[in-house]
């Protein structure tokens, strides 16, 4: 079994769930990007590639910057990468609403990922249909559906990815992608399942900044209710979640 050495950093915090508390904004940043590049670099040693589905929100931006900055952008073959995303808003691709699109402009784009290897989510027509083409395109290119990593962030109402509170798709089976009706939001969204999140070899959760810390107290410490939360439901007793938080956004947190 393969040990990282980002994992000598955990604090267990329940049978699903671990923390990673790196300090201050920049230091979370830059944990994140070291955990994603020996990741990376174990897997293209493993298996001569490595799978990756990107995320939105700010904190995974901030991350995709920094990897894509001097030292971090030598330190990965990036040729031997596999990147899709998990999750889109039915959006055009050229738009900055675009998961897609704020992850390129980030820096994803600088990098001599091969244009046939990057997968985005085409999410602004026929969603219905294109969630089941993006499911196949998994089979495809990820082996068995698991992916070395796969990246999350948390919203402020429990959210991750495109499974939002209330939803249909946080009640969905046999199916690794899906078209996510948001009531709240008046549209649709494309999305990982938690079938999907959970085949994952690593399942990284981002959130930094004081916004965040309010959330996090009621994610950790209010009762087990998904519908409600559907981030709670990330990790399972024989595969924990990681949760990567920064000091402000963990500041609630009774551990």
């Amino acid at each position: 079994m393969t040990v990282y050495q980002w994992q000598t950093k955990v604090q267990s915090f329940d049978e699903r769930r671990d923390l990673i508390i790196p300090g201050n904004k920049q230091q979370t940043v830059d944990f994140a990007a070291n955990q994603f590049i020996e990741i990376g670099c174990k897997a293209i040693e493993k298996q001569g590639f490595f799978t990756v589905a990107l995320s939105g929100g700010q904190t995974s931006i901030d991350v995709y910057k920094r990897l894509s900055q001097s030292p971090f952008k030598e330190q990965l073959d990036w040729t031997k990468v596999r990147c899709f995303w998990s999750d889109e808003r039915s959006v055009p691709p050229s738009t900055s609403e675009s998961n897609y699109f704020s992850a390129m402009k980030a820096g994803i784009e600088n990098l001599p990922i091969p244009p046939n290897k990057i997968f985005r989510m085409e999410a602004e027509s026929n969603i219905e249909e294109n969630a089941k083409v993006y499911e196949e395109l998994i089979r495809q290119w990820v082996p068995s559906a698991s992916f070395d990593l796969i990246i999350l962030g948390v919203g402020e109402d429990g959210h991750t990815a495109s499974l939002f509170p209330r939803t249909h798709g946080l009640h969905t089976h046999n199916r690794l992608v899906i078209a996510n009706y948001v009531p709240e939001k008046h549209t649709w969204r494309m999305s990982f399942t938690f079938e999907c999140i959970h085949k994952a070899k690593a399942i990284s959760i981002y959130a930094i900044g004081p916004n965040k810390a309010e959330i996090i107290r009621k994610v950790f410490s209010e009762q087990y209710n998904p519908d409600q939360f559907p981030v709670q439901k990330i990790g399972l007793a024989s595969h924990k979640a990681v949760w990567i938080l920064d000091q402000d956004a963990a500041q609630n947190l009774i551990l």
